[in-house]
């Protein structure tokens, strides 16, 4: 390949810009031209992107978010929007590209591929949900992010007796709760994944720890949880603990990435070169047992990851 692109698509996440980084340097010293797509898929439509050199990519690997930003575009699901997608790379003499992303990305991407546009996913998201994947470019910053915020928190709420009901993001998947909720020690962790009872999971366990001389707690709750300032009324009723709901929204998503998130991030965007630079497009660099592979994306898209049950138990049995 002489020319191909890279785009960053869905929510962004930190070491994004070192993946770019990774992919627009490897590229040139290859001897491609590397075309940085702007807003994800819906910039691939509208044709807006320019080429980038080694210097375009200078001073970003320390850099929160993703300089080509990110949009999602509603439009690439249908199938015009994608033969708009693949008529621009054609217009702009473009053969490959790489997504970085999450599932959704994914599927862009392979759509994209079947319609002759070969492209490599690289996986970027904080919430750690791809299947295929043990870890995903965001998700180490993501939760020193919230384990530092629920440690500011724990401040206030230790000096007050209190109860801090903290949502964390994780719409389906609750990994960024149950390792953050370890961290943090909180007394009770909710995530999508498995059902809860109030009583039992929650106000119990309290009522448990309160015997052995506690008097302030963090409970940990997945966004996909979510009825967080529900939760804490139902707390204070039960046990007249003063509690708080403590939302900490998208500053989970910025930051300066971590050294674990730049290196896998440059990694994974240096395999996604190598990749199409012999040809080999409709595939997904991943991390699997520390090891940077890739696989198949229809084989990817399919996977399912299952749970970390265990150390949701050892959470349990540690945080009393």
């Amino acid at each position: 390949m002489k020319r191909i692109g890279v785009l960053t698509s869905g929510g962004d996440a930190p070491g994004m810009n070192a993946a770019i980084r990774a992919v627009v340097r490897t590229g040139c010293e290859a001897g491609m031209e590397v075309y940085g797509i702007k807003r994800g898929y819906q910039g691939l439509i509208s044709g807006d992107m320019a080429r980038m050199d080694v210097r375009s990519v200078s001073d970003i690997i320390h850099r929160g978010g993703t300089m080509l930003y990110s949009a999602r575009c509603p439009e690439f699901k249908e199938e015009e929007g994608v033969r708009r997608g693949v008529q621009s790379c054609a217009d702009h003499g473009i053969e490959g590209i790489v997504v970085i992303g999450g599932d959704g990305s994914f599927r862009g991407a392979r759509d994209l591929s079947l319609s002759g546009v070969p492209c490599v996913g690289v996986p970027g998201t904080i919430d750690n949900d791809i299947a295929c994947c043990d870890y995903t470019i965001g998700y180490d910053t993501s939760m020193n992010t919230i384990m530092q915020m629920v440690d500011r928190v724990r401040d206030t709420t230790e000096s007050h007796d209190r109860c801090s009901v903290v949502e964390v993001m994780g719409r389906r998947a609750g990994y960024l709760a149950l390792n953050a909720g370890i961290a943090v020690g909180a007394t009770a962790i909710l995530v999508p994944e498995l059902n809860y009872d109030i009583e039992r999971d929650v106000i119990e366990r309290m009522r448990r720890t309160q015997k052995t001389g506690k008097r302030h707690f963090i409970i940990m709750v997945a966004e996909g949880v979510g009825g967080v300032e529900e939760l804490a009324r139902k707390i204070e009723q039960a046990l007249g603990v003063e509690s708080r709901a403590v939302i900490l929204g998208h500053v989970q998503r910025g930051g300066t990435p971590t050294c674990r998130d730049r290196v896998v991030a440059s990694q994974m965007g240096s395999r996604a070169v190598k990749l199409l630079c012999e040809g080999i497009g409709n595939r997904v660099v991943v991390m699997q047992k520390e090891e940077i592979v890739d696989l198949d994306i229809f084989e990817a898209l399919n996977m399912k990851k299952p749970f970390e049950r265990e150390l949701y138990d050892m959470a349990y049995e540690i945080s009393i």
